[in-house]
């Protein structure tokens, strides 16, 4: 029973073949929607504080205490390249594993899960941010815009 539930999950995270629905967390980094696979997503956090870590890459904000484990937070308004948040906001963390590693993605903002049709998932438009083109999948086009489709693996490749 198990290994079948690790093969669905394997499916899920390559994504679904045409014509399946496939769900996605969304959340908001500077205005523009972005979607993180369901299954790659373990929770939703406010973390209560970010503490800096001296000579981190600058992706990295800093270290949060969840339920009584340090976690890495990544700035995702660094790894995308767009402006600091001003003011004094709470942001929200989404939590993903990477090698074994819990690590939170602050975000600005999450929204809800979305259950999408396989057949209109796209490639990376041409038009899509060169910064952000090598972080995407795909993208959906929605009525509100764009839904960018995140890779958790390629968000690390940081160098976190």
């Amino acid at each position: 029973m198990a290994e079948a539930a690790i093969q669905e999950r394997d499916k899920a995270q390559r994504g679904a073949p045409q014509g399946e629905r496939r769900q996605f967390v969304t959340m908001t980094v500077a205005g523009q929607q972005f979607g993180l696979p369901i299954l790659d997503v373990h929770d939703i956090v406010v973390p209560e504080k970010v503490t800096r870590v001296p000579l981190s890459p600058t992706e990295v904000a800093g270290l949060i205490n969840l339920r009584g484990k340090i976690v890495t937070a990544i700035d995702m308004r660094e790894v995308l390249r767009v402006p600091p948040l001003t003011g004094d906001r709470k942001r929200v963390g989404v939590t993903v594993s990477h090698r074994g590693e819990t690590f939170t993605l602050l975000v600005d903002a999450v929204g809800e899960v979305i259950e999408l049709d396989n057949a209109q998932f796209e490639a990376n438009p041409p038009t899509l941010d060169s910064r952000w083109r090598h972080l995407a999948d795909g993208v959906f086009r929605l009525d509100q815009g764009l839904l960018v489709v995140l890779k958790v693996d390629r968000i690390m490749a940081i160098g976190v």
